[in-house]
């Protein structure tokens, strides 16, 4: 079987339920589980990085070459506004992602609601949107990792571990012969936005394949559940996550937030 688990949800509620463990947790007694969510409005694309989407996504992955050279212009222009701190270069992969530079890495968040935010944030309420839920500890137990979220302190010895001698080694396309991984990672906090949003990051040392394909090839397809939101419902879970301040204002704590959510609000229409 290499189809995704879905289940199809129509509110809030549900998407809680579903997500809440049966059973509590051996090791706290609580409901708790070790997965990360992410949203999409688009469910076609929705497990494509940045990286793949770059040059359209038919086929996708076509410019994934120009990885280094994306990253290299980063560094050389960002640096003025580093306020000259010392940054590590898995810094800089995770500031460049999160400025929206096209990288490897994939956004998730451990809450739901946020996944949820991202999915229902679209212009026009037509399909069905996705928020995906991906058992990382399922993951790396599968390629051998410690069942812990790595810290960008730990990525330099697992790098070393998988045969790369440093991130550039790994960015600039070292991977071939070496045995494919993907693990799960906790940015620091480089500011609020990433703290709020409750962020994390998938990093795979394939990057000339989706996500989705990777976890098919690996005989992973257990370790993701796919929650849609049927097209008639969107309104109706966008309408709950604002009763909720589950909003813009909330998850992009500045001035840009405050504005974007104020516009998406007052352009909500009776159709929806």
């Amino acid at each position: 079987m290499d189809t995704f688990r879905e289940i199809r949800v129509s509110s809030l509620g549900e998407l809680i339920d579903k997500s809440t463990p049966r059973e509590p947790d051996r090791a706290s007694g609580r409901r708790r589980n070790y997965s990360v969510y992410r949203g999409t409005s688009d469910p076609q694309f929705g497990l494509l990085t940045g990286l793949d989407k770059l040059g359209d996504c038919n086929p996708p992955h076509s410019k994934a070459h120009l990885e280094e050279h994306i990253l290299r212009n980063f560094i050389r222009y960002a640096r003025p506004y580093l306020h000259d701190r010392d940054v590590t270069d898995w810094e800089l992969l995770i500031s460049a992602q999160h400025h929206g530079v096209p990288t490897r890495l994939l956004d998730w968040s451990y809450s739901p609601l946020v996944a949820a935010h991202f999915a229902t944030l679209r212009e026009e309420a037509n399909g069905d949107c996705v928020i995906w839920q991906l058992d990382w500890r399922r993951l790396h137990e599968h390629f051998g990792l410690k069942p812990l979220a790595f810290l960008v302190s730990d990525l330099d010895e697992l790098l070393r571990e998988k045969g790369y001698h440093s991130a550039w080694d790994l960015i600039s396309g070292q991977a071939e012969g070496k045995e494919p991984f993907v693990c799960m990672l906790e940015p620091p906090g480089l500011d609020q936005r990433i703290m709020v949003q409750s962020a994390a990051f998938t990093l795979s040392s394939v990057k000339t394949r989706s996500f989705e394909a990777i976890l098919r090839e690996q005989k992973l397809v257990d370790c993701l559940v796919k929650f849609v939101v049927p097209a008639e419902k969107v309104g109706f879970v966008r309408d709950q996550l604002d009763l909720c301040s589950v909003d813009e204002r909330c998850l992009f704590p500045d001035l840009d937030g405050v504005a974007a959510e104020i516009k998406r609000y007052y352009s909500a229409t009776a159709s929806e």
